[in-house]
């Protein structure tokens, strides 16, 4: 059975949400901290994240920052308007941010050279093992997933959890005086965006995903859903857990498929 949600509370308000939604987002909290409180950002905070870490998280990181667009294009061809009031709230919503998106990518690479990566590097470098298992993860769940699945695992998980983790380290002073005063504005111009506007972008995108599911959802369908978001939250873990030389595959992978 799937009883149409339409959203009355609050967009930022969890309880505006079916029950199942506010389950699905507590059992994945676990697998989001691992990502937020991650100790690259605490590195990156006490501005003492090694120039290879560094390297390795700019040149590692760019296929996500650079495809997240064709990832939500790759999204909007799922949809077609008038099918169900989810495919037009989705369609609406990926029209619109898929062109919020297009300066991101040139915001990125200012990042990269005011943190001493050249941008020749970031564009052609060779990507350090084991830092695309994100890009591999959302390529593959916005080709093949369904509509619900791919919103949740990119434009809910990973812009969720990216913007709590840029939020921690845009608010460090310590990360941002370690850029010189010229290029400071600019170099942090991403950081800004993404700690500041995507604040609403999870919310927006789990509101589409309760839209498209319903109220009542099979119990199989959640399930998968919820997988897919862990999913997200364990690639980015990994490709962190790379960027800086730890490694904890296994032990997140078994995360991902509890």
């Amino acid at each position: 059975m799937n009883t149409r949600f339409e959203r009355t509370g609050p967009l930022t308000e969890l309880t505006s949400y079916p029950q199942w939604a506010q389950d699905m987002v507590a059992d994945c909290e676990a697998a989001k901290q691992g990502v937020v409180r991650h100790e690259m950002w605490d590195l990156m905070r006490e501005a003492s994240l090694s120039q290879t870490a560094t390297r390795h998280f700019m040149v590692g990181i760019w296929p996500v920052i650079e495809r997240f667009p064709a990832y939500m294009a790759l999204s909007l061809l799922k949809t077609r308007f008038g099918r169900s009031p989810g495919d037009n709230l989705a369609r609406r919503w990926l029209v619109r941010n898929i062109r919020v998106e297009q300066n991101h990518a040139e915001y990125w690479l200012n990042w990269a050279e005011g943190a001493g990566v050249a941008r020749e590097d970031v564009l052609n470098g060779r990507a350090p093992h084991g830092t695309g298992t994100l890009a591999d993860w959302c390529e593959e769940i916005c080709a093949s997933g369904s509509l619900a699945a791919s919103i949740a695992a990119t434009n809910y998980a990973v812009e969720g959890a990216t913007g709590e983790w840029s939020q921690r380290v845009y608010e460090s002073k310590a990360y941002a005086e370690s850029f010189a005063p010229k290029e400071r504005a600019g170099s942090l111009r991403w950081l800004q965006l993404h700690a500041a506007y995507d604040d609403t972008h999870p919310w927006e995108a789990l509101e589409i995903v309760c839209t498209l599911m319903g109220t009542t959802p099979a119990a199989h369908d959640v399930e998968h859903i919820a997988s897919c978001i862990k999913r997200s939250y364990v690639s980015m873990r990994i490709s962190m857990d790379h960027c800086i030389g730890t490694r904890y595959e296994l032990e997140a992978l078994r995360e991902a498929a509890a």
